[in-house]
């Protein structure tokens, strides 16, 4: 009995020592950095170099889940082809495996998933679409493999992206070089089996699209499959529930075009949020989303327009409930809170940088992609310095990005000698922070109050209220 009694502890011992040691491979954001990457409400949980993926350059990237184990896969796009990481222990992330490109290396693939299977285009000579079965994933013992696919569409060459409605059993490449440059429609029904349904033409090429089975507020299109084009100097609302006879819905344009890059839908599918990939270079702006009312399909309005607090450029954005995540090539991921969309106002609650260099309008070596879909809460970023895998942490709690029961504005923001706060409750302590997480003002407030910033450096600055409101202010 006593010598189980000492087995038993030195057990428990054994397996706490081996929980610190997972543990400790996370980097946590502390004053304002996790390891060498400024952040505000995410730690790193692990990365992968390029050199890791066997790679020398990182591009798009998406997820799956094991229906069976509840397993999460990140999914990554490379020069060289696509990466299969097991990310089911967030902190010792391990490559399983990598699946080839068709023909030639590129730097542009694109991956989405429909039925345990991953579908992946490029912009590489004569590529088509790879198909590959993901649960071949979970029977690999020794790390890492070459894969091969399990099947290939061939009705195109080189695709741009992919989209996948997961609701209809269609895929949608765009860029490719049929129905000049518009989606080109692919039954994926028989996962295995693709076979072509035909595309659509009008309104330019098609640079990135969403497709959804509309349930939005516009009842004379519920139940319809709709594709919102992003089309280098358009937005296209197309109808496409027909196959064989797609119908245009509307379109619209909006001030000081650059290159109408990439857009989201909210989940309520009133608001349509759109990244301009050029527009910071162009005109100078600082990251801007374009936000258009889609409350009725054939006549949609630009609602407003939202600047973030950097120069970067955006890429690629996707919503989830309230929030909505943005990759910035050299400002990394950015977290912006929609709760209140309805009243013109969004605005940047956290972020996480995988480009320490500068923040500036430039391309080279940044954020290409965000993946926010995992029930764990992971976030997959990919890009310039590989795949980085971070999560929220308790600074950007739940309660912090919206209280339901008190509504605070803070105005104007950029924020110009002082800065506003007006509520329906009684505010109560405020405190301003910096991105050290250090704080650099602290004051009581009624309802309606006024704060100095004068003293304070030019800078982003995070101002969080008694009742854990968090909203960033740029001074």
């Amino acid at each position: 009995m006593r010598l189980q009694i000492t087995l038993n502890i030195l057990l428990a011992i054994l397996f706490t020592l081996f929980q610190v040691t997972l543990l400790s491979s996370q980097t946590p954001c502390e004053n304002g950095m996790a390891g060498e990457f400024p952040c505000f409400g995410f730690d790193l949980q692990d990365r992968l170099s390029e050199a890791d993926l066997n790679t020398t350059f990182v591009n798009d990237s998406w997820g799956w889940t094991n229906p069976d184990d509840g397993k999460e896969y990140a999914i990554i796009g490379l020069r060289n082809g696509t990466a299969f990481v097991d990310i089911s222990n967030p902190n010792e992330i391990v490559l399983i495996g990598t699946l080839p490109t068709h023909t030639t290396e590129s730097v542009w693939r694109d991956i989405k998933v429909y039925e345990n299977h991953a579908y992946i285009v490029s912009e590489a000579n004569g590529h088509g679409m790879q198909v590959f079965d993901l649960t071949r994933l979970t029977d690999i013992t020794a790390t890492p493999v070459t894969f091969t696919e399990d099947a290939h569409y061939d009705g195109f060459g080189n695709a741009h992206n992919i989209v996948i409605n997961p609701e209809s059993g269609y895929a949608y490449a765009v860029g490719t070089q049929t129905f000049n440059g518009g989606p080109h429609f692919i039954d994926i029904s028989d996962p295995t089996n693709p076979t072509a349904a035909g595309g659509y033409g009008l309104n330019n090429y098609s640079h990135d699209a969403q497709v959804v089975t509309y349930s939005g507020p516009d009842t004379d299109y519920t139940g319809r499959e709709i594709l919102i084009g992003s089309n280098a100097n358009i937005v296209a609302l197309v109808d496409i529930t027909d196959k064989a006879n797609p119908v245009e819905i509307s379109t619209i344009t909006y001030p000081t075009i650059g290159y109408t890059h990439q857009g989201w839908f909210t989940e309520d599918q009133r608001y349509f949020l759109l990244g301009d990939e050029t527009d910071e270079i162009d005109f100078g702006f600082n990251t801007r989303t374009i936000v258009f009312d889609f409350n009725d399909l054939d006549n949609p309005v630009l609602s407003f327009e939202y600047e973030g607090p950097t120069e970067a450029i955006d890429h690629n954005g996707y919503v989830l409930g309230d929030l909505f995540y943005l990759s910035n090539y050299r400002a990394g991921m950015r977290l912006i809170n929609i709760s209140g969309i309805e009243n013109g106002s969004i605005e940047e609650m956290g972020f996480f940088d995988t480009y320490p260099a500068n923040d500036s309008a430039g391309f080279g070596g940044g954020l290409w992609n965000v993946y926010p879909y995992f029930e764990s809460g992971n976030i997959v970023l990919s890009g310039g310095g590989g795949f980085f895998l971070v999560k929220q942490n308790s600074s950007l709690g739940v309660n912090d990005i919206d209280n339901q029961d008190i509504s605070v504005a803070i105005y104007p923001n950029p924020a110009i000698d002082e800065v506003h706060l007006s509520s329906n409750k009684t505010i109560g302590d405020v405190k301003i922070y910096n991105v050290l997480g250090q704080i650099v003002i602290a004051k009581t407030l009624l309802e309606d109050g006024t704060i100095s910033v004068r003293e304070l450096n030019k800078g982003v600055y995070f101002v969080k209220t008694e009742h854990s409101t968090t909203r960033l202010i740029v001074q």
